[in-house]
């Protein structure tokens, strides 16, 4: 494995930085040369068709999937050097679909610390999900939640982790208008007040304008801009 090291990236402004990150399945190019720097505390939005390979490129910078070519700089180190699983603690994910296993919330929220020797106490547990809204929800079964609901412990469940950057992959996509409006004021507030920094796929436009300060656009797996969401998303 050849580490490479990008001089740029010494300059602690990014937290995140791809370089020409590739990723080839079958022939087929599902993410092509994607460079992206991402301040700290920035939340990016990452908007295009449906196949354009925003999912593909979110799931690469955590390895959920390898890159063929390229690599991530985290804090200026090389990703490759770091276990996936320290890697993913680091930089924490939210799928589309709450991903829940059966149990209480508390158990589902407790899982992430014990795999590193760590034990939330009940008062650490009820702190966040107060901070996501769910006071009191901790012995609820997680068959008995709705699917806002849902949502939210999987986000409590990330951030006991204590993420650097969140990966967020069409969050509200499966959720009604009123549960989706609720998750972006969550996600703000939350990434406000534990200043975290975010990455955002989503297929819809005004969710990246309400949530986003910059914004990239895909199109088959190629990066056809990046900017300030106003100047390439129009106001």
């Amino acid at each position: 494995m050849t580490l490479s090291h990008d001089p740029h990236l010494d300059n602690k402004e990014f937290i995140l930085s791809a370089r020409n990150l590739s990723r080839e399945v079958d022939g087929k190019l599902l993410v092509d040369n994607i460079s992206l720097d991402v301040r700290t505390g920035s939340i990016i939005a990452i908007v295009g068709p449906s196949g354009a390979g925003k999912s593909s490129f979110l799931r690469l910078l955590n390895r959920l999937d390898e890159p063929t070519q390229g690599t991530v700089f985290l804090d200026g180190q090389d990703y490759r050097t770091l276990p996936p699983t320290a890697l993913r603690r680091r930089v924490g994910m939210l799928m589309q679909a709450p991903y829940l296993f059966a149990g209480t919330v508390a158990q589902n929220i407790r899982f992430g610390p014990q795999q590193q020797g760590k034990t939330l106490s009940t008062k650490d547990i009820e702190d966040l999900l107060d901070k996501v809204g769910l006071a009191g929800f901790s012995e609820r079964d997680i068959n008995n939640l709705s699917g806002g609901e849902a949502q939210r412990v999987s986000l409590a469940r990330t951030l006991a982790n204590k993420p650097q950057v969140l990966l967020l992959d069409e969050p509200t996509s499966a959720l009604d208008e009123a549960s989706k409006r609720d998750v972006e004021t969550l996600v703000a507030e939350i990434v406000a007040q534990d200043a975290l920094t975010c990455l955002l796929v989503t297929h819809d436009v005004g969710q990246a304008k309400r949530l986003a300060g910059h914004v990239m656009v895909m199109k088959s797996g190629h990066q056809t801009a990046v900017g300030p969401v106003k100047e390439v998303l129009g106001a």
